[in-house]
C-alpha cells in the first residue's frame, strides 16, 4: 500500500448496522479534530488491483452522530448505500468490525447550528435518502432542543425499510417533548402512517405543513435542505414562490442547502 495521503489518518471499523441490501452505517475510531454536527468529512480506501498505478479513493460523508467534545479519539457514525459500481462505496459496504479505513482530519462543512439565523424558532430539516445523516447529528445536540421552539425532520425514501433510525427518532420525540415533529415520506409504497410523493409537491400542497402541525411564516421559519439535487433545486424553487429567500452568510435568509452527490 502507498503511505497515507496528506489529510487522511487510519482509523478502524468499531460497529456496522445493516439497514437494507444496499444501505448500512459504519462505526469508526479515530483521531480525528473535534468536528461540529451537520459537518462531513471524507472516507477513504486504497485501491491496489491496478497495481503500480493504485489510487486513494475518497469521498464525503456526514456525521450521523454527534461530536465527542472531550480529547480523545472520536467515535463517528456514518450512513452509507452501496451503489452498484461505485468505487468507494461498494468497498464500504465489505468492511466488517476490526477492519482499517482511512478518515479525512479535517471535517467540512457549515450545515451547522452556527449558521442558522437568531430569529428562527422553527427548523425545518428537509432530507431524502441518507441525507437525514447530518440532521441527526444536529438533532443530538443539546443546543437544538434547548434554541428552538419546534424541530420539524422530513425524510423522503422509497421504501419503508429505508426509514432509518427509528429507535434514535422515537428516543428524540421523547426527549425533545412536543418540540419534535417526524414527518416520514414514502414514494413508492401507501401507507397510511406516511405521506407519498415528493417534498417539493408536498411543500406546495400544503399536505407537508399539515402533516407536521406547524405553520410556515417568514418570520421565525429557516430551513436546511440537505439531498438529492433535483429535490434541493425543485423546493428551493417551490420556497421562494412561498416568498422565502436564499440565506448566505452575506444576506439574512430562510432556507440553506447542501447536495448529497
Amino acid at each position: 500500500m502507498k503511505d497515507t495521503p496528506h489529510g487522511l489518518i487510519k482509523g478502524e471499523v468499531t460497529g456496522r448496522i445493516n439497514w437494507t441490501d444496499s444501505e448500512f452505517s459504519l462505526q469508526i475510531t479515530a483521531d480525528i479534530a473535534c468536528y461540529t454536527a451537520g459537518q462531513f468529512t471524507k472516507l477513504a480506501l486504497y485501491d491496489g488491483s491496478g497495481g503500480d498505478e493504485g489510487e486513494w479513493i475518497r469521498r464525503a460523508y456526514s456525521f450521523v452522530n454527534s461530536p465527542n467534545h472531550a480529547l480523545g479519539q472520536q467515535v463517528m457514525e456514518f450512513l452509507i448505500i452501496a451503489v452498484p459500481d461505485g468505487q468507494l462505496s461498494s468497498r464500504l459496504d465489505r468492511l466488517q468490525v476490526g477492519d482499517d479505513v482511512y478518515v479525512g482530519k479535517s471535517p467540512a462543512g457549515f450545515m451547522t447550528l452556527d449558521e442558522i439565523p437568531r430569529y428562527t424558532k422553527d427548523l425545518w430539516l428537509l432530507s431524502t435518502g441518507t441525507a437525514i445523516g447530518p440532521f441527526l447529528s444536529l438533532l443530538d445536540e443539546v443546543e437544538t432542543q434547548q434554541r428552538f421552539d419546534n424541530v420539524v425532520l422530513v425524510h423522503a425514501v422509497r421504501t419503508s425499510a429505508e426509514l432509518v433510525y427509528q429507535d434514535k427518532i422515537q428516543h428524540l420525540e421523547e426527549r425533545y417533548q412536543g418540540k419534535f415533529h417526524y414527518v416520514p415520506i414514502v414514494s413508492r409504497e401507501n401507507r397510511k402512517d406516511t405521506l407519498r410523493g415528493r417534498i417539493p409537491a408536498l411543500l406546495k400542497t400544503g399536505d407537508l405543513v399539515n402533516a407536521a402541525g406547524i405553520a410556515l411564516t417568514t418570520d421565525y421559519s429557516f430551513f436546511y435542505l440537505c439531498g438529492n439535487p433535483s429535490m434541493v433545486k425543485d423546493t428551493s424553487e417551490v420556497l421562494i414562490q412561498l416568498g422565502y429567500q436564499k440565506h448566505s452568510r452575506r444576506s439574512t435568509g430562510h432556507f440553506n442547502s447542501e447536495n448529497y452527490w
